[in-house]
């Protein structure tokens, strides 16, 4: 039996890896065009100003981000366990999820194709840095 020796070396370099957390927000019913709108937004925010901008935004997926944020947030609570951290949206991303096909029937006899579309949402939340 043959067994491997670590590197000695490689195991003295210190790593030095910053705070992050994420939270995914999967199959959402909005089309990913309408969602990204509001995620262009608050990229790269505070996040209590993007809290308050999803607060006060008439979309409708601004209460499933602002949600999303907010489960963030518990995230970064229960790993870290600091409240007063200054929280920015480090990266947030919209990728389409999958799409229900419907039909919808035309005149003449013929059916025009409907795209029920929905997305997935990604956030990562990191320090500020000073």
């Amino acid at each position: 039996m043959v067994v491997k020796q670590k590197n000695t070396n490689s195991s003295k370099q210190l790593k030095v890896e910053s705070k992050t957390i994420s939270a995914k927000l999967r199959n959402c019913p909005t089309s990913p065009r309408k969602m990204r709108l509001l995620v262009d937004k608050i990229r790269g925010v505070d996040v209590n100003k993007a809290l308050i901008l999803l607060k006060h935004s008439s979309k409708e997926a601004s209460s499933r981000l602002e949600k999303l944020l907010l489960s963030a947030i518990a995230n970064w609570q229960m790993k870290y366990g600091s409240d007063d951290a200054e929280l920015v949206i480090g990266q947030i991303f919209v990728d389409s999820g999958r799409m229900l096909k419907r039909m919808q029937p035309a005149p003449q006899g013929r059916a025009h194709r409907i795209r029920k579309r929905s997305n997935h949402v990604t956030i990562i939340l990191r320090l500020k840095d000073n």
